[in-house]
């Protein structure tokens, strides 16, 4: 598959009130002790969700077992912004494309360490573990200011699980359609001044035929007749181990390794062996109560392996290092000066020869954060210089105002930059290494508020992508395509007496805006004009039931807007019972109607499935 990925890949073209002492500048957001939702991807320094400027969508580890989600790719679907293309169920090639800009323009982190394959430039959500996960931070708008190349939609972080108070063992098995099998364990907790959490999960199943693609012209998918069921095994775990050696500075470790294989159609390989693993070390000192000092050293690795009929064919083997040293001081109540320094490092091990296998970037970033009475303001800027490319400078300024008693009104400018990967640069007879990076440039205004337990928000957008790489007139990557995105995301969220109602909407006008080019004016492929999901949900006192519309326009499969995909809606009903004190029973019905779609032509989502989940999960 990552040949196939490769193949394809190619062708596609606030301000802060007085903080704590000891900021959280990279380690896993969190509750804080007043009940508010802390966030640290946004700025790069710990902040409640309220203050953040940049539109934050926060899934906590009680959102994701509500949801019942068995993917990534299914728990952020229809988050503001989000839409996702899948190539045929659990397992299968994933893309997530964020306010409207390509799969390999988000940035991606676990435990603040970039997970992105440096050949394909983009991240396999098809193989990260749910029941890894504590939560996941998406920060919409550029980021290049904070993070460097990738971050031009935003960025994606996602936290593994971590441990507090008495010791506490957590289980759950259950089982699906076509033979689906789940099952977790872990234990967490802390004693004097140590805390810790070990897990591991299994997902497997038989799947099904993911493929109607077909040999002959016009063809198309993965250009054959194939009808075997398409089955996909996951193991990961994780563990994350923190000590604290003061009130002012401590010491964590993190680690998330999934491995596996996936089954797929195709006459080149139809089968991927994969391992997928990031480590970090993140140190933490306050000499000072107004200094904070952090040290981040992390490693990630992407591997795949592609056999046909347990044939060896490819390997591809990327893995990205990298280093942080950051510096938040306070100048104030109210104003905050953070600078930091990257150095990251990205290598290709294959079996495919590259005329260059790796690259280093240093980075140097500023933000100050401050504000006045009800005016609240972000200045950011950063400068990359890369091996390849040289000087890159990106910089983001953001604005808001809140109203005495009302809302809040938000505006933001930004730049962002993506540099090429190692397969547009360098693959074999596709590669062109005299590619430029792309660059982008971002608008954002918008509003929210909220009302007694009712919460609402609406942000508007607009963003230029320049030296957009696609394929010329000799059929290499090229420098030669702009697009211009605009769009705007409408959220309201509201309980009342065990109730809750969530709805998203998302328009989104994605547009090829090359001059004097055949596809000028027409709509970027796999991104639907408008999408929406609805979320209706009551809780009892040991039972829970959910009903969720999912609602997504029609596409279009490639770039002369000529393959079209149809829209959708699919309903899912989910429910919960807790038998007893220490053990409920998860029950959840998607695609009730069996609705036949497809996210990407030739490869048909599941119709109706059900699934069944026993969890073990006493109370502290």
């Amino acid at each position: 598959m990552a040949f196939l990925r490769t193949l394809r890949a190619a062708s596609q073209v606030c301000v802060l009130g007085a903080l704590p002492t000891f900021l959280l500048a990279s380690g896993a957001a969190q509750a804080q002790s007043d009940g508010a939702t802390v966030v640290v991807t946004a700025t790069r320094t710990s902040q409640s969700i309220e203050d953040a400027l940049s539109s934050v969508t926060v899934i906590t580890r009680a959102d994701i077992q509500a949801r019942q989600a068995t993917s990534v790719q299914e728990l952020l679907t229809g988050e503001a912004g989000v839409q996702i293309s899948n190539n045929g169920g659990l397992g299968k090639a994933t893309a997530l494309f964020l306010r409207g800009t390509d799969a390999d323009q988000v940035l991606v982190l676990v435990d603040g360490v970039k997970l992105t394959s440096a050949t394909l430039g983009t991240t396999a959500f098809e193989y990260l573990p749910v029941e890894e996960i504590d939560r996941i931070e998406i920060v919409r708008g550029p980021h290049s200011s904070l993070y460097g190349s990738e971050a031009v939609g935003g960025v994606i972080q996602i936290f593994t699980r971590r441990g507090q108070g008495e010791p506490l063992l957590t289980a759950s098995a259950g089982g699906g359609s076509h033979n689906t099998e789940n099952s977790s364990a872990g234990l967490s907790g802390s004693t004097k001044g140590l805390s810790y959490s070990v897990s591991s999960s299994y997902l497997g199943g038989e799947g099904y035929a993911s493929c109607r693609g077909t040999p002959v012209p016009p063809g198309g998918g993965c250009f054959t007749f194939d009808f075997t069921p398409d089955g996909f095994h996951d193991a990961s775990q994780s563990a994350r181990i923190g000590y604290d050696f003061s009130d002012t500075a401590n010491a964590e470790f993190t680690a998330l390794r999934a491995q596996g294989g996936t089954r797929f159609a195709g006459t080149l390989v139809n089968h991927e062996n994969f391992v997928q693993q990031t480590a970090g070390v993140t140190a933490q000192w306050s000499p000072l109560s107004s200094l904070h000092l952090m040290m981040h050293a992390g490693l990630s690795q992407d591997e795949a392996t592609d056999d046909l009929n347990f044939v060896p064919q490819s390997r591809f083997d990327t893995r990205h290092s990298q280093g942080t040293l950051q510096a938040d001081w306070q100048l104030a109540p109210q104003h905050l000066l953070t600078l930091g320094t990257d150095a990251q490092r990205d290598s290709v091990t294959s079996s495919v020869d590259y005329a260059v296998s790796s690259r280093r970037d240093i980075g140097g970033f500023l933000e100050y954060q401050g504000g006045l009475a009800s005016e609240r303001f972000s200045i950011s800027a950063r400068h990359d210089n890369n091996e390849q490319f040289g000087g890159q400078a990106s910089g983001s300024a953001t604005w808001s105002h809140r109203f005495v008693g009302g809302p809040r009104l938000t505006a933001s400018f930004g730049t962002a930059f993506r540099a090429p990967t190692f397969n547009e640069l360098y693959y074999p007879f596709f590669g062109n290494p005299a590619l430029r990076p792309e660059h982008s440039r971002s608008a954002e205004l918008g509003i929210d508020g909220s009302r007694g337990e009712a919460r609402w928000s609406l942000h508007t957008f607009e963003t230029r992508i320049t030296d957009l790489i696609a394929f010329d007139s000799t059929f290499l990557p090229a420098n030669i395509e702009t697009a211009v995105i605009r769009g705007a995301e409408g959220q309201l969220a509201a309980r009342r007496a065990g109730s809750t109602l969530s709805l998203i909407i998302t328009w989104l006008d994605p547009r090829n805006r090359t001059p004097a080019s055949a596809e000028g004016g027409k709509l970027l492929p796999r991104r639907a004009t408008l999408s929406g999901r609805l979320d209706l949900g009551h809780q009892w006192a040991s039972a829970c039931f959910m009903a969720r519309l999912n609602a997504v326009g029609p596409r279009f499969e490639d770039l002369a807007n000529t393959q079209r995909l149809g829209g959708y809606l699919t309903l899912d009903f989910l429910g919960c019972w807790a038998p007893a004190r220490q053990w409920s029973v998860e029950a959840k019905v998607a695609n009730v109607s069996g609705r036949h779609y497809e996210t990407a032509e030739f490869y048909p989502q599941d119709g109706r499935t059900g699934w069944i989940t026993l969890r073990y999960h006493p109370s502290r």
